[in-house]
């Protein structure tokens, strides 16, 4: 770099808002538990004027950033010929398939040199509008308390280990379950843990994490299976036709899956999209004093047929 550009560049930085980036590291990721169960990455941003604060991005929405970028800077971009264009920092491509805490885990040193490269790229570009909100902390952002920061963390030394005392029925992972609208501990046979309970009440408030359960049925010539599903959405909640149908695939491990809903009549009723999803819940809301439910459940049913079946719907002669 000439001199002359150095000059300039470093002019430019100085005119920058002291609340624009110039710095983000990942410092954890956490795993968001609801219709969709996701991991979003914890970072650390800094800015110009030497504030920093947390900030809380899923991959898509890295993904959808890049995008914007793309379209906007790229030179290879034929719609955008102009002079404000850069070689933008190659983003980690989309994995389908493996275990999401890994892939989580895999993706963080390859996007901290992404926000590196992006952020150390011309001083013009940090003032896109796209850029700034993915960097920017939101209230949402704010009002988030992280689970750990552990890559911030600096090394420690090795402690002695101290044997923990004996545990009891309370001092251990513990499950709930419903049948018959009676709610009660399960034995331990008949239990899977997923996530332990938390060794301190800094997750959540009131302490722990507060979970709503949602009733799902599966439908085959088989036979009728039922599931109960743990989300950390509060029962008034909207979930879309896309989380649905995902959650529903991924819990009774099939495709090509339609989702129903039964109306007053006991009828079924396909679910095809979002406003249908919204007909579901306000009818279940109507219904709600009709039938007893445990506190923590949503008042609607999903009940998932084939995709190709149709039998399962009432028809007149």
């Amino acid at each position: 770099m000439s001199l002359r550009r150095q000059i300039r560049d470093e002019s430019d930085f100085d005119q920058l808002p002291h609340n624009i980036p110039i710095s983000a590291t990942i410092a954890d990721i956490e795993e968001k538990k609801g219709f969709i169960d996701y991991f979003r990455f914890v970072i650390e941003v800094k800015t110009k004027g030497g504030s920093k604060y947390l900030i809380y991005r899923r991959y898509s929405e890295f993904f959808n950033l890049h995008q914007i970028l793309e379209s906007k800077y790229s030179p290879e971009n034929p719609e955008k010929p102009g002079p404000n264009t850069c070689t933008l920092p190659t983003l980690p491509g989309k994995i389908y398939i493996g275990n999401k805490q890994e892939i989580a885990e895999n993706r963080i040193p390859e996007l901290n040199t992404y926000m590196k490269r992006l952020l150390g790229l011309p001083t013009w570009l940090l003032l896109d509008e796209a850029l700034r909100m993915f960097f920017y902390q939101t209230d949402q952002d704010s009002q988030q308390r992280p689970q750990a920061l552990r890559r911030l963390r600096p090394p420690t030394r090795k402690v002695k280990t101290v044997k923990p005392p004996k545990k009891d029925m309370f001092s251990s992972p513990r499950a709930e379950g419903t049948v018959n609208n009676q709610t009660g501990i399960f034995p331990e046979s008949f239990v899977k843990i997923i996530k332990p309970l938390p060794e301190s009440d800094s997750e959540g408030e009131g302490g722990g994490y507060t979970y709503s359960c949602l009733r799902c049925f599966l439908l085959t010539p088989s036979g009728v299976e039922a599931r109960d599903v743990c989300v950390q959405e509060d029962l008034t909640s909207q979930p879309s036709h896309k989380e649905l149908l995902a959650r529903m695939s991924d819990v009774f491990k099939v495709d090509d899956i339609a989702l129903n809903y039964r109306d007053p009549e006991g009828d079924l009723i396909r679910i095809l999209d979002d406003e249908d999803v919204q007909l579901m819940i306000k009818e279940a809301r109507g219904q709600q004093g009709n039938v007893k439910r445990p506190v923590n459940q949503f008042p609607w049913e999903l009940h998932v047929t084939m995709a190709s079946d149709l039998s399962v719907y009432s028809s007149e002669d």
